[in-house]
């Protein structure tokens, strides 16, 4: 018999027995605008002016600092501290960092959004739609996977040592794959917000720019991966990359890997390559802290990137 095997998402923790997720699958929240496609479920959020400021006002710069890597969601089960701790005992050894500290830049920018009453963090790409609008993260920074929609989402491109040099960004609507939206599937987890106009009606992309997606790449591609580390030994203060050669998952998924050390808040961070979107930071298994993993963007990403473009 095969030995589980641990998955610790980058913002949280899921088991593997082969290739079978071993998470339940449970109905979605409700979806008062969802797509007519069955790959796609999502979720109304600041869709008024008065939550739209709520919002804004809500991530003031002590609650930004103060938010959790999503993984801490995970904490108690008594695997998500040892994949913080293991990952700390190679920092302490003078193991090399695959992650290299970035200049800010608008498109890419911090995620924070509210789940079961906490404040958690991940990172996004601000991404070219006919909308411009849509901010691509992972699936599990804005769904649950399965269960509730994520509540005060919220985007901070280019965001600092606590600088927002363009401001805070709210969501009017989020979407993910059903398959991950009702069965956490890691094959599927990304997501799609499509945030709201700024104060002066300007689009997102139309102020801060944005990558082209792409869907259905050759594997083993080189990448890009950016994202904002916030578990230890990072802060989650500065951008990080991690640069390298995609490889397939060896155990099972249809993810691919990179050799990659950012720790939890850098979930849905974009992998670019050749100038275009095609994947975001997603998991790691616990004996394997080196290694990230993305989910494949083929048709059922698209599916979900579609509805949020011309939403």
């Amino acid at each position: 018999m095969k030995r589980p095997l641990i998955r610790s998402l980058v913002a949280g923790i899921a088991l593997a027995g082969g290739s079978a997720a071993l998470a339940a699958p449970a109905g979605a929240a409700t979806d008062p605008v969802a797509s007519a496609l069955d790959d796609v479920t999502g979720q109304a959020a600041a869709v008024v002016a008065g939550e739209q400021d709520r919002i804004e006002q809500y991530w003031s710069a002590e609650r930004m600092e103060a938010a959790k890597p999503a993984e801490e969601r995970f904490l108690g089960s008594g695997k998500a501290g040892a994949v913080t701790a293991r990952a700390e005992a190679a920092a302490a050894g003078g193991v090399r960092a695959a992650a290299e500290p970035e200049t800010p830049q608008p498109r890419l920018g911090k995620v924070f959004f509210t789940l079961g009453g906490t404040d958690y963090v991940c990172s996004g790409t601000a991404t070219e739609s006919g909308n411009g609008d849509v901010v691509t993260t992972a699936g599990h920074c804005l769904n649950e996977g399965p269960g509730d929609f994520a509540t005060n989402f919220a985007f901070v491109p280019a965001y600092d040592n606590g600088d927002t040099p363009y401001g805070t960004w709210t969501a009017e609507h989020l979407y993910a794959p059903t398959q991950w939206a009702q069965s956490g599937d890691f094959n599927y987890d990304v997501g799609f917000a499509v945030m709201n106009e700024n104060g002066s009606g300007d689009s997102l992309t139309d102020v801060v720019g944005s990558y082209p997606i792409a869907f259905d790449l050759p594997r083993g591609l080189s990448y890009t991966a950016y994202g904002y580390p916030a578990a230890s030994p990072f802060d989650g203060e500065e951008l990080y990359s991690c640069t390298g050669t995609a490889r397939d998952d060896w155990l099972g998924s249809n993810d691919q890997g990179l050799t990659c050390d950012m720790t939890g808040g850098s979930s849905g961070g974009g992998w670019i390559t050749d100038g275009q979107l095609n994947s975001v930071n997603s998991f790691k298994y616990t004996f394997d802290p080196n290694t990230m993993y993305g989910p494949y963007f083929g048709s059922v990403a698209q599916s979900a990137y579609t509805t949020a473009a011309s939403a």
